[in-house]
């Protein structure tokens, strides 16, 4: 009956132990997530009573992906100064 708990996203993120994931793998999972709860929070405007904090707590976790995706790419590309 305790089953564990799912992530807000279940399409099979969960990796084996043995499984080693790139950064550019790590980079699409991102920007995958950030597109479902971009799609997510369009899905919320059309009703026209919007649960308001669930719809902060997707904007600001959308947000947070942004910054992770944008930092993972910073690292990926080159510096071109150095």
């Amino acid at each position: 009956m305790n089953e564990p708990p799912r992530s807000l996203f279940g399409n099979g993120e969960e990796n084996a132990a043995n499984e080693e994931i790139t950064p550019a793998m790590r980079l699409m999972q991102l920007m995958a997530r950030h597109r479902a709860l971009d799609e997510r929070i369009e899905e919320l405007y059309e009703f026209p009573y919007k649960n308001q904090i669930l719809l902060q707590r997707l904007k600001k976790e959308k947000l947070r992906l942004k910054d992770c995706i944008e930092r993972l790419k910073d690292e990926l590309i080159p510096d071109l100064n150095a």
